[in-house]
């Protein structure tokens, strides 16, 4: 082999190996992303940590539909934490290091998000959530977290007081009850919201926070009623808002106000285990409305229609946040340009990003600044009343007697 061949050689063999070298390299990135996620599809929170499932699924397919991101195709590691805290830890735990995933989103709750982002942190992981905004998970002061709804759900009562204070004297309530789950999302709403109408005027009748064990809230509704209240505030999750309700009716007692933190704002399941003649007149928020004009909603509630059938008014919230964390990651990873934690949590922290759930913004702490919505049940449906500006129906008031 002449000195010339042996060079040609040389030089074909070394764009050989480097170009294996670089397959080899790319190779990884090449598959698809691999996003690790703990949710309640079992337990107490299993009604919303399903619709949050809902929403992830949705978005994850629409998004492979539409040549992925970054051109890779997206999948979901998606495992029952049984609404444990403990096992949400394990579960993190597991998908982090075990199943060696590209990024995490959250779990449903406050409860289970402050450990799951605990474990994130320790890794590095950013952590896009949809439902932990209580203030035990900011106090956390975790700057990789990122709570994907426009306000604190501190501040989930705040437009019901403002709302009781547009109403002629005479109308507003003189009394109120407070019965709260103990958890980190409930009872701090609850205890919130009576600070303000307190100062307000609005007497203190009753008050009590009971164990997340308890089963039968009939004894704790009894007590509640028994000074004959105007209103009842209850700082709940999902199965518990239900039991209050059903000993109000088994009470028969029929409050003028009533509203829950949460359980009422499902327009699926809180008719379905109520009875569908037991909802108008009751008052809950929501961080999300199928009619506001925010960011790819309509996109939003049309595949959402699409793929799971109903109406936008039978779209649960928890769903829509759960796109929305989605949706921003999509934002973050264009911004940024990679599958990056580092520079994802980097960006995050920088300008405002336009999603579903509005254009969102955080301090440090991933809690973001805005406000929530108060709705009402009205005619059998779940609607934004106040603020005005986002009102589908007037609010009213008494509630209705049960049944009708």
């Amino acid at each position: 082999m002449g000195k010339r061949t042996q060079i040609i050689a040389l030089v074909v063999v070394a764009a050989v190996s480097a170009w294996l070298a670089a397959g080899a390299a790319a190779s990884p990135t090449a598959g698809p992303i691999k996003i690790g996620i703990s949710l309640s599809l079992s337990g107490d929170f299993s009604d919303p940590g399903k619709a949050v499932k809902r929403g992830y699924d949705l978005w994850a397919a629409y998004v492979n539909a539409h040549g992925g991101i970054l051109g890779r195709q997206v999948q979901l590691k998606i495992v029952d934490d049984a609404s444990s805290p403990n096992q949400v830890v394990s579960n993190y735990q597991n998908l982090i290091t075990r199943d060696k995933v590209d990024l995490t989103f959250g779990p449903f709750s406050s409860l289970l998000t402050g450990p799951a982002a605990t474990v994130a942190n320790r890794y590095g992981y950013a952590f896009l959530e949809p439902a932990g905004g209580g203030p035990k998970v900011f106090a956390l002061h975790l700057h990789n977290l990122f709570f994907v709804q426009p306000a604190p759900v501190v501040k989930c009562g705040d437009t019901f007081v403002q709302y009781l204070k547009t109403l002629p004297k005479a109308q507003q309530p003189k009394t109120a009850s407070y019965a709260s789950l103990d958890d980190p999302f409930s009872s701090p709403i609850a205890d919130a919201m009576r600070a303000k109408l307190e100062k307000s005027g609005v007497k203190t009748v009753y008050k009590t926070i009971y164990p997340a064990e308890t089963t039968d809230l009939t004894p704790i509704i009894g007590k509640a009623i028994a000074p004959k209240p105007d209103m009842i505030i209850g700082g709940t999750q999902s199965v518990d808002a239900y039991s209050q309700v059903k000993a109000l009716i088994q009470a028969n007692y029929n409050p003028k106000f009533l509203f829950f933190s949460n359980g009422a704002n499902s327009p699926t399941e809180f008719p379905s285990k109520v009875g569908a003649k037991n909802v108008n007149g009751i008052f809950s928020c929501s961080d999300w409305t199928p009619t506001a004009p925010t960011s790819g909603n309509k996109l939003f509630v049309s595949e959402y229609i699409k793929k799971y059938g109903g109406n936008k008014f039978q779209i649960d919230n928890n769903s829509s946040e759960a796109w929305a964390v989605g949706q921003l990651l999509q934002l973050a990873v264009k911004k940024v340009g990679a599958i990056d934690n580092k520079k994802i949590i980097t960006a995050l922290h920088q300008g405002t990003w336009p999603t579903i759930e509005g254009n969102l913004s955080w301090d440090a702490n991933g809690s973001p600044s805005g406000n929530d919505l108060l709705v009402e049940w009205v005619g059998g449906k779940l609607l934004p009343v106040y603020p005005k500006s986002f009102a589908l129906a007037k609010p009213f008031s008494p509630k209705p007697a049960w049944g009708k």
